[in-house]
């Protein structure tokens, strides 16, 4: 029986993020570090073409994915949810599954209810999930690391912004190496 990685590799992974919106980012606890990492995966994941899938909660509410996030994402069409869980938003486990991804690379907000369920959900499911933790928050600070511990309890992997870009390259002196580097400098 071989023996599965524990490495995040482009060939399984997807990036899903998770209600960056524009009247809930305001009030987001180091906010600007949320949308700068976000948009750092998204970029990257635009670079070395690992699909990106992202969700908005209650959109009439919450309003639209932040402008510089959803401008930099290929053929952007987030998909509107009113469940918490993204896996609640109609087609999102099946455009995982179409695109044969395991491996999914989480940010965004709120790090304690959106993002914490949409984690169990795909684990639930079977699929690795890896949480960019410099790229999520909660409005504070203690519902943030307590969405962080939940999800690293219940089997989540959690990341940084950086390890999950270099994970993904897998090596230095590529043109894809060249494009991404400005990202994470």
């Amino acid at each position: 029986m071989q023996k599965q990685s524990h490495r995040l590799t482009r060939a399984r992974a997807g990036l899903v993020v998770v209600d960056i919106q524009e009247r809930l980012v305001p009030a987001i606890f180091e906010k600007d570090r949320v949308v700068q990492n976000a948009l750092r995966l998204v970029q990257g994941a635009a670079i070395l073409q690992v699909p990106i899938f992202a969700t908005e909660q209650y959109r009439k509410g919450l309003g639209l994915t932040v402008p510089e996030v959803a401008a930099a994402i290929p053929g952007f069409a987030p998909m509107e949810k009113l469940a918490f869980s993204a896996c609640g938003a109609s087609g999102f486990v099946a455009a995982l599954e179409s695109k044969q991804i395991s491996d999914a690379v989480l940010c965004g907000i709120e790090a304690h209810v959106c993002v914490t369920q949409t984690c169990l959900d795909l684990l639930d499911k079977g699929f690795r999930v890896f949480v960019a933790a410099d790229a999520v928050s909660s409005r504070t600070p203690e519902n943030y690391r307590f969405g962080l511990e939940r999800m690293s309890a219940a089997g989540a992997v959690i990341v940084s912004t950086e390890m999950v870009l270099f994970e993904l390259l897998g090596q230095a002196g590529t043109a894809e190496f060249k494009q991404v580097l400005p990202l994470v400098k």
